[in-house]
Parts: C-alpha cells; structure tokens; sequence
C-alpha cells in the first residue's frame, strides 16, 4: 500500500487525536520513539484478521510483525498481553480494530485499559463505519 492508498492520515488528524484539539503539537511532543502500534487479534469473537488488518492500514496505522493466517501458540490470553506490553512504550498509540481486542469480557477489556493507560499508552478504537478514531476508554464505557 502507498501513501495514495491510505484513506485517511489517523496521525494527524484532531477529531482521531482529542489531544490535538488541546494541544496543536501534542503528536509532535511525544516521547521520541512514540509510534502508532495496529493490534489485530485471531480470535472468533472478532472479526477476520484480514479485515482488522485491511482497516487499520485504511487508517495509515501499520501492524508491526503482521503474518497471515496468525500462528497459533499456545499462550494463554494473559501472556499474551504481557507479551504485548513488552513492546510497547511510553507515549505510543495503539490501535485496534475493536474495543474486544483488549479482552474476552467487559471486565478484562476494563482491565487490560487501565493496564496500558497506566504505562502511558493511548489507546484509540476503529469506529464502525466512522471515518475517525476514537478514544478506547469511551468506547468500553458505551
């Protein structure tokens, strides 16, 4: 995918990024190394893999390590997101596909926000069908 193909420049954008609104140099500000992260989870509660990637890169955010089919280990869910949190950093913006990609349940969704959050992680959800992102914490609440 080139530039071209990208619909929509998530980074720079103020209605994807509140924090632009606030703050015209708050990308800009971030931690050096700060990144948008993609996560697209393989599980049969969320859609495809290939339509969560597919929307993420709609959305100018690259999934690091992407291979499809996703290999299958043997991990529980909770390694996997220690595994997850190994990688990422202070300032970074992940950005999933759906609000269900932070857990199996409301609570662990709850949960695993407030985990990232705390490491200084924003976190921001596709909007069906929307063309901007959205805050992940106002999502799980909705």
């Amino acid at each position: 995918m080139t530039d071209s193909d990208v619909t929509h420049a998530a980074a720079e954008c103020p209605e994807c990024f509140v924090e632009l609104q606030q703050d015209r140099h708050w990308w800009l500000a971030r931690p050096a190394g700060s990144r948008l992260v993609g996560v697209v989870v393989a599980r049969d509660d969320m859609p495809p893999i290939k339509q969560q990637r597919d929307d993420l890169t709609a959305f100018g955010v690259p999934i690091d390590g992407f291979r499809h089919p996703a290999p299958e280990t043997l991990e529980t869910w909770e390694q996997r997101l220690v595994r997850l949190f190994g990688t990422l950093h202070r300032g970074d913006v992940v950005v999933v596909a759906s609000v269900h990609a932070l857990g199996r349940d409301r609570d662990e969704e709850t949960r695993t926000l407030s985990a990232l959050r705390g490491r200084g992680i924003v976190v921001k959800v596709l909007g069906h069908g929307d063309s901007h992102l959205h805050d992940a914490a106002h999502v799980a609440t909705s």
